[in-house]
C-alpha cells in the first residue's frame, strides 16, 4: 500500500490533532479527524497563549507560521520583581535565528489559523463525533458515535490520539499515565481594558510567598495567573478595566506515558504529557509531537516514534518542574534565598542563554526535516 494511501484516524482537533492533521495532509495523506466538542476552543476560554519559536519554524512548511505572526504579539522581554522592585530583565530578542523566543497568541486563535490552511487540503474536521471504544493496536479497530446518534464501526492502520488528558485512546489500549498533582491550585483572570496597553512583556511578580504573573493576549487584554485565591485584590492594573472576560482556577499535573505509542496507535499533546504552564511549553510541546509524528509517518519510520519523543518530553516536565518550584515557594528562608540569586543569575550571558533556550524550545532536537532549523 502506498503511504499516502494509509487509512488514518485522528482523535481530537486542537492545536496537537490539527498540526498532525494539517503536516500529513500536505504530504500527501488524507487523515480523518473527529472530535466530541461542537468546534474549536472558544477565544475567551484559551488556556495555552504562548507560541514559541520552535513552533513558528515547524509550522513554517505549512504556511501557518506567517498567520500567526500577523496576529500575534511579540513578547520583548522577560521581567522579574519583589515589592515593587525589579529583579531581572530577560531580552527575549537576542536568540539566534529568525524569530524572538516567545510570541503571545490565544489558543483558540492558534486552531482557527490551523483550520483555515487546513481546508486547503480539503480536510475538515467531524464535530461532535465521539470514539466509543479502540480494539486492537496492530490493525486498531474503532467505534464512532456520530452527531445523530448513529453508530459507526471502521478499521485504521494508524490512529492517533490527540485528544486530551483524559484520553479515551490513550485509556482504551491500557498505556499508564503515571505521574503526581501539586497540592496547590492555580488561578487566573483576564482583564480587557478601556485603551491599549503595552503587550511586549511578561512580568512575575513575587507577592512572597505566591506570584501573580502579567501576560499579554491581546493588544487590550491581559492575564494574570496567581497561586493566590485572592490575587485579583493585588493585581495592578495598567490602566481602566473595560471587563473581566474570564476566569478560572485549575490544579497542576505532572504525568507522562512511559510509552507514546502501542502497535499502530500513537499519542501525542496532552494525551502523553502534561505539566506546569511554566515556561508555555505545553501546546508547543504537542505542535512537536505532531510534526516529528505526521514526519516519520511519511518515511514509514513510525515506530520510531516514541523513543524520538520521551526524551524530549522528558526534558520539558523537568524544566517545568524547575520553574513552578521557583514560582510556588512557600518557606521564608528559601524565598529570600531565591531573591537574593534570582539578580545574580539573571546577569550571567549562560543563565539567559539556557533560560531563552529552553522557552524558544530549541532544547530539544531540531526537525531533520527543515533546513536550517535550530
Amino acid at each position: 500500500m502506498a503511504p499516502g494511501h494509509r487509512s488514518i484516524l485522528i482523535a481530537g482537533a486542537g492545536t496537537t490533532g490539527l498540526t498532525v492533521a494539517l503536516e500529513l495532509a500536505r504530504r500527501g495523506f488524507r487523515p480523518r479527524v473527529v472530535d466530541n466538542d461542537v468546534g474549536p476552543v472558544p477565544l475567551a476560554e484559551s488556556r495555552a497563549l504562548g507560541v514559541n519559536a520552535r513552533t513558528l519554524t515547524l509550522l513554517g512548511p505549512s504556511r501557518v507560521t506567517d498567520a500567526i505572526l500577523q496576529e500575534a504579539q511579540q513578547i520583548a522581554q522577560f521581567r522579574a520583581t519583589s515589592e515593587g522592585h525589579r529583579l531581572a530583565t530577560v531580552d527575549t530578542t537576542k536568540l539566534q535565528g529568525r524569530f524572538s523566543a516567545i510570541y503571545a497568541l490565544a489558543q483558540g486563535h492558534t486552531e482557527r489559523l490551523l483550520l483555515s490552511k487546513l481546508d486547503d487540503y480539503e480536510v475538515d474536521p467531524e464535530w461532535q463525533t465521539a470514539i466509543e471504544k479502540v480494539s486492537g493496536d496492530a490493525k486498531p479497530v474503532v467505534t464512532l458515535r456520530k452527531p445523530d446518534g448513529t453508530v459507526e464501526t471502521a478499521t485504521f492502520d494508524i490512529v492517533i490520539g490527540a485528544d486530551g488528558a483524559h484520553s479515551v485512546v490513550r485509556k482504551a489500549v491500557g498505556i499508564g499515565f503515571p505521574g503526581e498533582a501539586l497540592e496547590s491550585s492555580f488561578y487566573l483572570a483576564d482583564f480587557r481594558y478601556k485603551k491599549e496597553i503595552d503587550p511586549h512583556f511578561i512580568e512575575m511578580q513575587l507577592v512572597d510567598p505566591g506570584m501573580i504573573g502579567r501576560i499579554p493576549v491581546e493588544r487590550d487584554v491581559l492575564r494574570f495567573i496567581s497561586t493566590l485565591p485572592d490575587f485579583e485584590q493585588k493585581i495592578v492594573h495598567p490602566g481602566p478595566v473595560a471587563e473581566r472576560l474570564w476566569v478560572s482556577e485549575f490544579r497542576i499535573h505532572f504525568r507522562h506515558v512511559e510509552e507514546m505509542a502501542k502497535g499502530n496507535v500513537f499519542l501525542a499533546g496532552d494525551a502523553a504529557h502534561i505539566h506546569s504552564p511554566a515556561g508555555a511549553r505545553g501546546m508547543n510541546l504537542g505542535i512537536e509531537d505532531a510534526c516529528w509524528l505526521a514526519y516519520l509517518i511519511s518515511e514509514g519510520r513510525e515506530a520510531e516514534y516514541s523513543r524520538l519523543r520521551l526524551p524530549a518530553v522528558k526534558t520539558v516536565l523537568k524544566q517545568t518542574r524547575q520553574l513552578t518550584r521557583l514560582i510556588a515557594m512557600r518557606n521564608r528562608l528559601a524565598i529570600s534565598i531565591r531573591n537574593l540569586a534570582v539578580p545574580v543569575l539573571f546577569r550571567l550571558p549562560a543563565f539567559q542563554r539556557r533560560l531563552l533556550t529552553g522557552v524558544a524550545g530549541y532544547d530539544t532536537p531540531p526537525p531533520p526535516w527543515i533546513d536550517g532549523a535550530l
